[in-house]
């Protein structure tokens, strides 16, 4: 299938706009990969520190034998879920490198947090910029420079990014991704919402509440919504990093240990003969794949974010045009929670990630002429997994996805759920922002209504509860961004609104903070920059400005004057808000990084 016009002519942008940047990257890349391997490049006491800890028989191996040594980088702790069944993946892997004659090391660690826990509290508020610190530490460990190959292990919303932006500063390197899964089906993603609801109004009480979030997030693996975390896996698929077909098996199977050999036998070229290095995997192409699997998916938003920062790692630049050229063309494929009703596992039960990439190979949308750690190409990546064998020896075996098993979930590029992704660039006098339409109802695409400006997300809430937004609406809450605050995700917004929406009302919200896809239903103008803090235009808004957010014709307007607009004044942050800000829960050791992160479209990077 030719690939679609559309899709061509953005590729062809993004590498002229890139090829400054990508050549001096490759340069590096080129320089680091002619070096000798680093135990014969490194003097005797380097070898002897790196090697100090390994058996007897491993040193061997590597000194001797010249074995490759494989670097683990893992997101291990088990205060994430998703992160816990990353414990044992380590001796796994070593014991089947040394079946293969080679050797493996955890080459270091990497902070992960979980934003479920910080959710609407300070700590939240190190989220973003936890993304940076990972990839900061995901150099430390590779830096050491000893290694043939990488396993990253990691799957939550910013170690992925994190993991992937340090991965390339090693752009010479085989670098496989490693997965953990989902965790099982609990009390549904929707039953969950609606109980979140009744919280809201003070129809139910603490207990009630928790019972709900306890049987939603019950066990092992990601939670299974459709989010950041689940979205990372997909986009690690399209990309052609991982296994292919292992983002989404459940903790615990025996083909999900399966599938973690198999990504040590990929990084060492021995599972198919090849696995080239990250920094050519990762080019315009696979970076404009990646783009067109999460807007058919209708994936988290926050990608618009760590996408770009991910791009900039490998030398390449990427900005919201380019989404909303790709969302205009790329049809949307996938109803999952906040989307539809499903859950991971039944988008998994579907077809997948297997599906959709087929569905967008044969219709032109994504490119097949890529690099993937596969040497069949992103073709392998159209294939489901499973564990085969006698006696119980396992053996992996893969087979086309077929046909959607449930076309409420997943259908064809020929019959889509929408001829468009579901993201929408919103321009206009209060800045660039995106907005998630996919969700929405056609009728709440267009809102128009006098605004209410609130400084924070608490003072929403305060407002909700004491009855004062029973009208029609925009809600804008500002000081939300990178500089602000550290931009963190407003999900706590999202059932207020949803129960004003609810009553009939015509609600919206506008920030230059972050809301995933947790926004779902209540149509939302995000990531508005320049930000607030920036002396971006929210910081001329003021309580009853009639605000336009407009999702079929791409605008965001406050409806006053131009003139009387421009003689505004641009309100500072309050000082009281941003010494909050920059006090507790170690939000103090996060100040340069906030003071020196570019906006939100930029990706919100601190080492730009």
């Amino acid at each position: 299938m030719k690939l679609h016009t559309s899709v061509d002519a953005v590729t062809q942008r993004i590498r002229k706009r890139s090829w400054v940047t990508r050549s001096a990257y490759l340069t590096q890349l080129h320089v680091a990969a002619q070096r000798p391997p680093g135990v014969q490049r490194l003097g005797c006491a380097n070898v002897a520190h790196a090697l100090a800890a390994l058996p007897a028989n491993d040193k061997l191996k590597v000194v001797e034998q010249r074995a490759p040594n494989i670097g683990m980088v893992t997101a291990y702790n088990d205060m994430l879920s998703a992160h816990a069944p990353f414990q044992h993946y380590p001796d796994l892997i070593k014991a089947e490198a040394r079946r293969l004659g080679a050797t493996a090391q955890v080459a270091g660690g990497v902070p992960a947090m979980c934003d479920g826990v910080t959710q609407g509290t300070p700590g939240m508020e190190l989220s973003l910029f936890s993304r940076d610190v990972i990839a900061m530490a995901t150099a430390v460990a590779l830096s050491h420079d000893v290694f043939a190959g990488a396993l990253m292990l990691g799957v939550c919303d910013k170690i992925v990014p994190g993991l992937l932006i340090g991965a390339l500063q090693f752009g010479h390197l085989p670098t496989v991704f490693v997965p953990a899964g989902p965790m099982t089906s609990g009390l549904s993603n929707e039953d969950k919402a609606k109980v979140r609801e009744q919280a809201a109004q003070g129809l139910v009480g603490r207990a009630e509440l928790l019972a709900a979030e306890s049987a939603a997030y019950h066990g092992a693996g990601t939670c299974t919504f459709y989010g950041t975390a689940n979205s990372n896996q997909m986009l690690m698929e399209a990309m052609g990093l991982h296994v292919p077909g292992s983002a989404f098996v459940n903790p615990g199977a025996a083909l999900r240990d399966e599938l973690t050999r198999e990504a040590l036998r990929t990084v060492l070229g021995q599972a198919d003969a090849r696995c080239p290095p990250i920094g050519l995997v990762v080019d315009e192409r696979c970076i404009v794949n990646a783009m067109v699997a999460l807007l058919a998916t209708g994936g988290s938003t926050n990608h618009l974010i760590h996408w770009v920062a991910v791009a900039r790692a490998a030398g390449i630049l990427i900005d919201w045009d380019d989404f909303s050229a790709l969302s205009e063309v790329v049809p949307l494929l996938a109803r999952v929670y906040p989307n539809g009703r499903a859950d991971v596992n039944q988008f998994q039960a579907a077809g997948g990630p297997a599906y959709v990439i087929r569905e967008l190979l044969d219709g032109g949308f994504m490119h097949p002429d890529v690099l993937t750690n596969r040497a069949g190409g992103l073709r392998e990546y159209t294939r489901v997994p499973s564990a085969a064998g006698p006696h119980g020896a396992v053996t992996l075996v893969w087979q086309d996805s077929g046909a959607s098993q449930d076309d409420s979930v997943l259908r064809p590029v020929s019959a889509p759920f929408s001829p468009s992704g579901g993201l929408k660039l919103l321009l206009g006098n209060l800045g660039r922002s995106v907005i998630k339409v996919s969700a929405v109802p056609e009728d709440r695409h267009v809102i128009e209504a006098p605004c209410r400006v609130f400084d924070s997300q608490e003072a929403l809430h305060a407002a909700f509860a004491a009855q004062e937004l029973n009208r029609d609406v925009v809600c804008v809450v500002r000081w939300q961004g990178p500089q602000a605050n550290g931009m963190p995700e407003l999900h706590k917004l999202t059932p207020p609104l949803a129960v004003l929406q609810g009553r009939g009302l015509r609600v919206a919200l506008v920030t230059d903070g972050r809301m995933s896809g947790a926004s779902g239903r209540v149509p939302s103008a995000i990531h508005v920059s320049p930000e607030a803090a920036a002396g971006g235009p929210l910081a001329k808004v003021r309580d009853g400005d009639v605000i336009r957010l407009d999702a079929v014709a791409g605008t965001l307007q406050v409806l006053v004057p131009e003139d009387e607009l421009a003689a505004r004044e641009v309100l500072v942050m309050p000082e009281t808000l941003r010494a909050a800000n920059g006090v507790g829960m170690g939000r103090a050791l996060f100040a340069n990084l906030r003071r020196n992160a570019s906006s939100a479209e930029e990706g919100a990077c601190s080492w730009l």
